[in-house]
């Protein structure tokens, strides 16, 4: 069976809201079902890897500054990540991740970070450090095929605009901007958020999608996932969707 490989990048430096979680939630679902997971980390000065030897690329968020830190680095490794990401490796983006991915990011004090263009979309921080999209969000995907909600923890100033293929509706909570109809950016290799919690460990269908996805890429045969035990989570989400759209109301 294939193992997973995973480059987690900037893990010393991007880990928001318990975002580096994520990993373990993804090594944890493969090794219940005997799938091999071996997770790589980069950091600002590492020597450059090879990015399209890995199945899945992951970025968690940070603040302006760790964001300022890596932005240099990140630059260096656009022609291998974009070559990755048009091989298909998959990219998971949080936060941050999502935004240095898009044209650029302008924070409060107008300091433009440029972003690696991989997508069209670009991200403007308000004046004011005090208007900031805060709390929890609930949104209703479709990367399935069906509809999937999803609920997360948003804490984000920078409002991302010129998004064409959002990841989700926006059923509670503000999204890609204040009040915005939608979050986040998919394509099939790619979910970027702005979802924090971890927030795979709310929602096991998106550690399900990338690991299917992984698996099978390149393969002769689609492989169905082994299903797991997932009662407690879809009841505890249950709960707080449920409580959130009452509220709403």
């Amino acid at each position: 069976m294939k193992t997973l490989k995973i480059l987690h990048m900037y893990a010393d430096m991007l880990d928001l809201y318990g975002d580096s979680g994520n990993m373990e939630i993804i090594e944890y679902r493969c090794k219940m079902r005997g799938i091999g997971c071996e997770i790589y980390r980069y950091s600002v000065d590492s020597e450059m890897p090879d990015f399209s030897l890995y199945d899945l690329i992951y970025i968690g968020g940070g603040a302006d500054l760790e964001q300022q830190h890596i932005a240099d680095d990140l630059l260096k490794c656009r022609n291998g990540i974009e070559k990755a990401y048009k091989e298909g490796v998959f990219l998971f983006l949080i936060c941050g991740g999502y935004q240095l991915m898009g044209k650029y990011y302008r924070d409060a004090d107008g300091n433009k970070i440029p972003g690696l263009g991989l997508f069209d979309y670009y991200t403007v921080a308000p004046e004011s450090r005090k208007k900031r999209c805060i709390g929890n969000i609930v949104i209703r995907t479709e990367m399935t095929g069906k509809p999937v909600d999803v609920v997360g923890f948003e804490n984000h100033g920078g409002q991302t605009r010129g998004v064409k293929t959002p990841f989700g509706k926006v059923l509670y909570g503000s999204g890609n901007c204040s009040k915005s109809e939608s979050e986040g950016y998919f394509e099939k290799n790619v979910i970027a958020t702005y979802l924090h919690g971890p927030c795979l460990a709310k929602n096991p269908e998106i550690s399900d999608y990338m690991i299917a996805y992984c698996m099978n890429r390149g393969a002769d045969s689609l492989q169905e996932l082994a299903s797991l035990d997932d009662k407690l989570e879809m009841e505890c989400r249950k709960v707080m969707i449920s409580r959130l759209l009452n509220k709403k109301k």
